[in-house]
């Protein structure tokens, strides 16, 4: 879609940013950004499709966490939208395709939480090791069962690791700490820490785990990833957890394996479908099993880590708008151009074509335009130009720039 059809934001200043932050954000990724003179909005909760299009209006940079979607729809109706937060590691409620197509970045924190979630899959294979949660319960209904039956140490067990991202390969350094043999399988060719040993196959890790845990992303492809035939070719009383993506465990068939005792438990901390509130009801397969941990949502929910996320997704924003870095952006092109705010700087989004950085500079060198800096970068069919020039071009400049047919959006940083 060309950028003149879009009414492209084509000069932006930092007094005059719009912000939106949703989902009780941390407070100090909304302070940062008021400290840079923008104006923003927070709510302590998710938005749906239609209440967000309303919300979003004027708005020139979102942070959302992970129940709030953007869909087409939304980027439609969102013109003066540049970029989206993820505050948080997954962006699957984004349609990033969507986004590359309205020329709108996004950013997500991809390690600021591993940490907690880390810490909170070793809390959790050692309470379901040891039965903490069932003995607990017991307790507060008043029973005392002091016994050893069915309580083991995780030392000398096999954990099994899917997928071998940032969390999991931290994870299989801390477990293998605490005297656990450590097997993983990835799809991806995936450097192995420690004493870790790869599986070639999903098969033969379920053949030899004691304890299974899932650290997928949420591409469509792992939808239903673990299921019944998967949960049968578990070892018989092994352990499951799930600190990654809803979509991708059968919710039921954990069910029917806990009942049956093939699994002794589970530790689930993502669903399918969840509330969009806080004290909204919660409904799954799985309440009411024994020796079955259910947390909301939580795994990266530490006031540490969020803290840090605020901070760093934050930061990602403000350098955005107000210079066109794209660094660690998760859709476009990577560019880190010097942060001078004495800069006249041109941020061009394009579809990636040949000929669009001479087209660029042929309309610029017609207007007697002097350029200072350039730098170009593509990433499969999107391109992004950050030129540095000597003065604030004319209102023709940019329309001759936002009129070129390959050009997406066009913003000019004062």
């Amino acid at each position: 879609m060309n950028a003149a059809a879009r009414e492209p934001l084509t000069t932006i200043d930092d007094t005059d940013v719009r912000v939106l932050l949703l989902e009780n954000i941390h407070a100090d990724g909304a302070e940062f950004l008021r400290g840079k003179g923008y104006q923003v909005q927070t709510l302590d909760r998710a938005l749906g499709e239609d209440d967000l299009i309303e919300a979003i209006k004027g708005v020139h940079l979102l942070g959302i966490r992970s129940t709030t979607y953007i869909t087409e729809k939304v980027l439609q109706n969102a013109p003066d939208l540049i970029a989206i937060g993820a505050f948080c590691i997954g962006t699957n409620q984004i349609d990033l395709a969507a986004t590359n197509r309205y020329g709108v970045a996004v950013f997500n924190a991809p390690y600021s939480n591993t940490r907690s979630v880390v810490e909170l899959a070793v809390a959790e294979i050692i309470s379901l090791a040891r039965r903490l949660h069932e003995k607990s319960t017991a307790m507060h209904n008043g029973i005392w069962n002091k016994s050893a039956a069915g309580s083991h140490e995780i030392r000398g067990r096999t954990l099994g690791i899917v997928g071998y991202g940032n969390i999991g390969s931290q994870l299989s350094v801390v477990a293998e700490a605490l005297g656990m043999s450590v097997v993983f399988y990835d799809i991806d060719d995936k450097l192995a820490l420690g004493n870790a040993k790869r599986c070639s196959t999903l098969e033969e890790l379920l053949d030899i785990a004691d304890v299974v845990t899932l650290h997928v992303d949420g591409r469509p492809g792992n939808a239903g990833l673990f299921g019944d035939a998967e949960m049968r070719r578990m070892k018989p009383r092994s352990l499951f957890l799930n600190l990654s993506r809803g979509i991708a465990v059968d919710t039921a068939a954990l069910r029917e394996h806990i009942e049956s005792g093939h699994i002794a438990g589970a530790a689930i901390d993502v669903f399918p479908v969840e509330p969009k509130r806080q004290g909204d009801p919660f409904e799954s397969d799985l309440r009411g099993l024994p020796n079955v941990i259910l947390t909301p949502h939580v795994g990266g929910s530490t006031e540490e880590a969020q803290q840090d996320i605020g901070r760093f997704v934050a930061s990602k924003l403000r350098a955005y708008a107000a210079f066109g870095t794209t660094s660690l952006s998760v859709t476009f092109p990577e560019l880190n151009p010097p942060a001078d705010p004495d800069k006249h700087r041109l941020a061009h989004v394009h579809r990636n074509a040949p000929g669009v950085l001479a087209s660029i500079n042929a309309i610029l060198g017609d207007h007697g335009v002097n350029i200072e800096g350039q730098q170009l970068a593509t990433r499969g069919e999107l391109g992004y130009v950050v030129t540095d020039v000597s003065a604030a071009v004319s209102p023709e400049v940019l329309t001759a720039l936002a009129e070129l047919p390959e050009t997406i959006r066009l913003r000019q940083l004062s």
